[in-house]
């Protein structure tokens, strides 16, 4: 048999390089695409931080004013008053804003709407009343005309602090209960021996309304409103009241 030419040798080897080339490509496709996918480790979670610690000698914001909701009867005061000592023993100035509370501190600011025409001001309390049934503060004739108010209105009252500084934790206090007040002092004298023998301590406060001297009797001299409140209705039970007036002493 003739020997195969170097030509002939070479065709030959041609077709196994070329299949064995296709395999080796098919081969490393398989080995490509049968290679696991690597994920990449999941991010730990964030670990909560520590809340900012506050700032030693930084006062806490205030809280929101305080809302009281008392809601009543306004009335005011201006003439014979006028320049006449309040209870509180500042001089009573009609143009100011100022304005009488029977509980009250001293020097609450007071934010008076008037429910009738949806106006309102800001008030200081100076004095002690009204001392009418179903009334709960007399304002000044300014702070009355600030709200146009020619006499009375129904208004609610908000509570914007107490006292000089506008805490707002009112102080503590002193309440009696009014249940009377005449111009002639005997009649003061016979009711407060009356209810002395049940009650006590009873008082006599004499105060010019600017119309006469009038002397008004009061009784207790208890810490709370609520027990004025207690106080107030067994003196009516008993009779020796139909009116009462819860008063704040201090």
């Amino acid at each position: 048999m003739p020997l195969a030419s170097a030509g002939d040798r070479a065709r030959l080897w041609r077709p196994i390089l070329l299949s064995s080339a296709v395999g080796l490509s098919v081969l490393a496709g398989a080995c490509h695409r049968r290679r696991p996918r690597v994920r990449p480790a999941p991010y730990p979670p964030p670990t909560p931080s520590a809340p900012a610690p506050r700032p030693r000698g930084r006062a806490a914001p205030p809280p929101a004013p305080i809302v009281q909701g008392e809601e009543g009867i306004a009335s005011w005061y201006g003439h014979p008053f006028d320049g006449r000592r309040t209870a509180s023993g500042e001089i009573y100035d009609m143009y100011a804003m100022t304005a009488a509370h029977r509980t009250l501190p001293f020097g609450t600011m007071v934010r008076v709407h008037n429910l009738e025409n949806g106006q309102s001001t800001v008030v200081r309390i100076t004095d002690r009343g009204p001392f009418v049934e179903g009334r709960i503060i007399d304002l000044s004739y300014a702070a009355a005309q600030a709200i146009h108010m020619p006499g009375t209105a129904l208004v609610r009252l908000e509570i914007l602090g107490y006292g000089p500084r506008e805490s707002f934790s009112p102080p503590p206090g002193t309440f009696a209960v009014q249940v009377g007040a005449f111009q002639d002092r005997r009649n003061a004298e016979r009711l407060r021996q009356q209810i002395a023998r049940h009650y006590g301590p009873v008082t006599i406060q004499t105060y010019d309304r600017g119309d006469g001297i009038f002397y008004r009797v009061r009784v207790g001299s208890v810490a709370s409103e609520d027990a004025a409140t207690q106080l107030a209705r067994k003196l009516r039970n008993d009779g020796f009241a139909t009116e009462t007036f819860v008063v704040r002493t201090n």
